[in-house]
């Protein structure tokens, strides 16, 4: 013990480097998000204890603030700024808004049958302009929304 004591001692940056890496690696194998933040201000105590002499309690007090400041700020500000406008991007249905589609079954009263992405999907129009027709079987159409398993298309 009195080796890691005088190791510290000596050298308390690359202490703190290694708490910066052990923090990062369980971040890693986490993914939360929650690890980052900690491990960053591990990295920034290191550089901290390089430059300026300084003891172990302000070293571990200023890493307390940096953590607890950078974890409040990324969630707060970093989070929202990140969010895309689709909420949930493994959704498969989603994912079939804005692509091409072809008519496998003519439309009556709004309803039918199209093909996209490899499978057949039931589909319902948008919504009929005077004087406009329905689509028949081959042509091809957009899909604009999802309601369950039914497809909207224009």
């Amino acid at each position: 013990m009195t080796g890691l004591i005088d190791f510290y001692v000596n050298h308390p940056f690359w202490l703190w480097l290694s708490a910066a890496a052990v923090f990062l690696a369980i971040e890693v194998g986490t993914g939360t998000g929650w690890l980052l933040w900690p491990a960053a201000s591990a990295a920034a105590v290191g550089v901290v204890a390089l430059l300026l002499p300084t003891n172990l309690p302000v070293e571990i007090a200023l890493f307390a603030v940096l953590t607890i400041a950078s974890t409040y700020f990324a969630r707060r500000f970093l989070r929202p700024a990140l969010a895309g406008p689709d909420p949930d991007l493994n959704d498969p249905t989603l994912r079939l808004l804005g692509r091409p589609a072809e008519v496998v079954t003519a439309f009556e009263n709004g309803r039918g049958r199209v093909f996209v992405d490899g499978k057949e999907w039931a589909a319902q129009t948008e919504g009929e302009a005077e004087g406009e027709t329905a689509p028949e079987t081959g042509t091809r159409v957009s899909v604009v929304g999802v309601h369950g398993a039914v497809l909207t298309v224009r």
